[in-house]
């Protein structure tokens, strides 16, 4: 099982705000159309985005990713972090490419293993 903290552990993301870094990874998804994103995002999923604006926490919050992955070191404007605070939403940050977080991503779930007692 992958966790949101685990992800920050193993990829050296950047914690903007971790209120459930407990939560679950269980897929991955990566977009900027937020209407997108909205009809394609799933529950669990690790959201990789360099959209910023606050409409970013609302999406999340609708779809329930378990956390937003601000690639290529864009940063969240103010609004999306004091609404992400307010819903428990995770949201971390990198420098590195949208591209190259999703391969890390994928491997990172790939050799975590299913449960926590393996």
């Amino acid at each position: 099982m992958l966790t949101v903290e685990k992800l920050v552990e193993k990829l050296g993301l950047r914690v903007i705000e971790l209120p459930d870094g407990e939560r679950e990874i269980t897929g991955g998804y990566a977009g900027d159309l937020l209407s997108w994103v909205m009809g394609r995002a799933q529950e669990g999923d690790a959201w990789v985005t360099i959209m910023t604006n606050m409409n970013v926490a609302a999406v999340a919050q609708l779809t329930d990713v378990a956390c937003v992955v601000f690639a290529e070191g864009v940063e969240p404007d103010k609004e999306a972090v004091i609404k992400a605070r307010l819903h428990g939403i995770n949201l971390l940050g990198s420098p590195k490419g949208v591209f190259e977080l999703c391969g890390e991503i994928s491997a990172a779930m790939n050799a975590a293993p299913e449960t926590e007692g393996e």
